[in-house]
């Protein structure tokens, strides 16, 4: 009886160890994405996204999948932006996601802040963003986020 207390303890504390470190894998990879986008670097950005990713956000067209849909997502976002007069864009996460992980997915619901310039006016818009990533051999890749002002 005292070698299965020990087994399941042991298990217990290797499955902490797992989904502590899948944890601080899975928001690296958003942070790094967010990184990658502040600096505008729409290339390193995609490279965070799986090839079947699907994007929801709020400008037209609103919805990018498949392959290059991160790459395609962020041709789009420059356009936008440029025809609305605006520069500077740069997201921060907010403090207290929501992430969920389980068999090699994670989800994930985080508060943002999204700032940047408009006509030469700074400006800053709350918003939620949902994202799911994927556990694959190459680690942690984004398969779809969605954007929602708040």
């Amino acid at each position: 009886m005292k070698a299965l207390a020990t087994a399941v303890a042991v298990s217990m504390l290797a499955s902490a160890a797992v989904s502590a470190s899948d944890q601080t894998d899975v928001m690296a990879v958003v942070h790094q994405w967010v990184d990658a986008f502040n600096k505008g670097d729409g290339k390193a950005a995609a490279s965070y996204c799986a090839d079947g990713a699907l994007i929801i956000d709020d400008f037209a067209p609103h919805v990018w999948q498949g392959p290059g849909a991160c790459a395609n997502w962020y041709k789009d976002y420059l356009a936008d932006t440029a025809r609305q007069q605006i520069t500077d864009g740069s997201v921060a996460i907010g403090k207290g996601p929501h992430l969920d992980i389980a068999s090699g997915y994670a989800y994930l619901v985080t508060p943002t802040t999204l700032s940047f310039t408009k006509a030469g006016k700074p400006v800053t818009e709350k918003a939620i963003v949902t994202m799911a990533l994927k556990k694959g051999s190459a680690g942690w890749q984004i398969t779809g986020w969605s954007w929602a002002d708040r």
